[in-house]
């Protein structure tokens, strides 16, 4: 099994989960949208079960597969990209933690990897209400602790997408996956207000909204011990 296949899908038994009792799961939301000509369209996929797994290194938690299409609309200009309802993955998210809870694990952490994904925020809080309890992670704050603490120059907005921050990920953890062209693939597209509407082909020819070629894989491991140092306030929320 390489390195990519063991990342995207656990290989825990069932005897390993009965021996675990893990009362909180992580489940990776990603995407199968363009990014850009140097970095795969699993980009959001890789990334959000790379942190998940790095989260699951640390914390006594349960590693879950990913969901690996998602809502990525606004990317539908460029080939490749596929895309579900906002109601679909709305209802497989919560059914997910609706079975977790049957078999006895009450907490679920979505480890999202795309921005498009809203509908996700609204989840969560509404699973506050009726239960089982949810976390969506990274939240914006640990978004912005992270590229602080990799000495990220580009800041959150500016880099939205493809851009130094998701580069410098894979080129720690998936070097082979980045092809060459993020050396010379910056596009920054700051007033995107209506980016809803028009989509992100608007606002970038290549995709690329942000700089890669400020990216580094020391950046990318910066950013992964960061957010998984973020983790343990999340998981502090969730058994309160």
């Amino acid at each position: 099994m390489n390195d990519l296949t063991s990342d995207l899908l656990p290989s825990q038994t069932t005897t390993d989960e009965q021996g675990r009792h893990a009362d909180v799961a992580l489940l990776p939301v990603g995407s199968f949208e363009q990014h850009g000509p140097f970095l795969p369209l699993t980009t959001d996929t890789v990334i959000a079960c790379t942190v998940a797994r790095e989260i699951a290194a640390a914390h006594p938690v349960r590693l879950l597969p990913p969901v690996t299409v998602s809502c990525s609309h606004e990317h539908a200009a460029w080939p490749g990209t596929v895309s579900i309802s906002a109601t679909t993955l709305y209802a497989v998210v919560r059914d997910i933690a609706d079975s977790l809870r049957r078999s006895g694990t009450g907490n679920l952490v979505v480890v999202n990897g795309h921005g498009g994904n809203y509908v996700l925020g609204n989840l969560v809080q509404e699973a506050t209400e009726d239960g089982p309890r949810m976390a969506l992670f990274p939240s914006f704050q640990d978004w912005e602790s992270a590229l602080a603490a990799a000495g990220i120059r580009t800041s959150a907005w500016s880099d939205m997408h493809a851009g130094e921050a998701e580069t410098s990920i894979l080129l720690h953890a998936h070097p082979h996956l980045v092809r060459p062209g993020y050396e010379s693939g910056d596009r920054l597209a700051d007033d995107r207000r209506h980016l809803p509407t028009l989509g992100v082909a608007a606002y970038t020819e290549s995709g690329i909204i942000g700089r890669p070629s400020l990216a580094s894989a020391q950046k990318g491991e910066d950013l992964l011990g960061s957010l998984v140092e973020s983790f343990g306030d999340h998981l502090a929320a969730l058994r309160s």
